[in-house]
């Protein structure tokens, strides 16, 4: 991978992954996004080509409190995630960590949502 950006770098993985994995009608992709300020979470229905649910940490239904780290913002919005995704029927997702490592911001979202209800 010399000569590529970290961008083209964060890309390629993510391809990777999106390789093994697919969202269906009965278990929908969980997919996280992640940039330096903000998260982004999207469950979404590959079969039909649909986002079901759509949350973002720069929205104003994140409370409008800002405070704590990052970490502690991407724990918050997993619970926001299980809630609305509960309240619209899902219960269990397929995991799409979008290219990034399984640790910090993208491990916490995954734990709190699984503790706020949602089958990985």
């Amino acid at each position: 991978m010399a000569g590529l950006t970290s961008s083209q770098k964060l890309k390629r993985r993510h391809l990777r992954v999106r390789r093994k994995i697919s969202g269906t009608t009965e278990r929908p992709r969980l997919c996280v996004h992640r940039t330096n300020r903000h998260m982004v979470a999207n469950i979404v229905d590959d079969s039909t080509g649909k986002t079901l649910l759509s949350v973002t940490s720069a929205a104003d239904y994140f409370d409008g409190d800002r405070t704590g780290t990052k970490t502690e913002q991407a724990e918050r919005l997993g619970l926001i995630v299980a809630r609305r995704a509960l309240e619209i029927g899902i219960e269990a997702v397929v995991f799409d960590r979008g290219g990034h490592p399984f640790h910090g911001r993208v491990k916490a979202l995954a734990e709190k949502a699984r503790e706020g209800g949602l089958r990985f």
